[in-house]
């Protein structure tokens, strides 16, 4: 088809346009995986490890954001940056920004959840041992983190797996503004709606390339961790 050899050479003349737009999707989805393992990762261990009232309330609602609408979380960030909104001061509607954010919300459940399964099957199977040597629970979360660090770096890779690929949340908080919040995916429904399908190829074939070394990194991952503890 002559749209994709149009596709293959713009990846492969390296267009400005088409690379300016693979970065912003790298910088958002990135930044939000990382503030969602920030928060993510203890967030799940101390559910793991503690016992609080509501606990199981709180590991229902985790667990049922992970398949939460993108489109939900979108619009509830829109609602809380609009000039109308509790936060719409702060001027960040619309910017890479509010992006990063609602994405950040986006991965966070896939990344509290697993983290949480992670740190559980370890304490079912190291927790006796850590009891009788002393270790506190600040020094617990440290070391089951630790231990199921191959683990966790899957789970973060899902996380980012799903970032990359969604548009309906930086749709609705990013406007899909040309030169500014345009990310990979919005350009692609908005370039195919255009008539612009090598654009909207070349961009399809980067994300699908990047979605399949992702997957390919955590397999690789897993089966390593495998092979260590084996």
């Amino acid at each position: 088809m002559p749209e994709s050899m149009s596709a293959w050479q713009l990846i492969a003349s390296g267009d400005a346009t088409l690379f300016a737009i693979v970065r912003l999707s790298l910088v958002v989805s990135l930044s939000a995986v990382a503030i969602a393992g920030f928060i993510g990762l203890p967030l799940g261990a101390i559910l793991a490890l503690t016992r609080f009232p509501g606990r199981s309330v709180l590991i229902v609602v985790i667990n049922g954001f992970m398949g939460l609408p993108p489109v939900v979380v979108g619009l509830t960030v829109y609602l809380l940056l609009s000039r109308s909104g509790p936060l719409g001061a702060l001027g960040l509607l619309f910017t890479p920004t509010a992006m990063i954010i609602a994405q950040s919300l986006l991965v966070l459940p896939i990344i509290a959840a697993l983290t949480r399964q992670t740190i559980e099957d370890l304490w079912s199977e190291y927790g006796d041992e850590l009891t009788a040597m002393g270790v506190g629970p600040s020094g617990r979360v440290v070391t089951l983190l630790w231990d199921g660090r191959f683990s966790l770096i899957t789970a973060m890779l899902a996380g980012f797996g799903r970032a990359a690929a969604e548009v309906g949340t930086v749709m609705i908080v990013g406007g899909n503004i040309e030169g500014f919040t345009r990310t990979m995916t919005t350009a692609i429904a908005l370039e195919t709606s255009k008539g612009n399908l090598p654009l909207a190829m070349g961009l399809g074939l980067i994300l699908i390339s990047l979605i399949l070394v992702i997957n390919a990194a955590a397999w690789g991952v897993r089966v390593w961790s495998e092979q260590r503890t084996g």
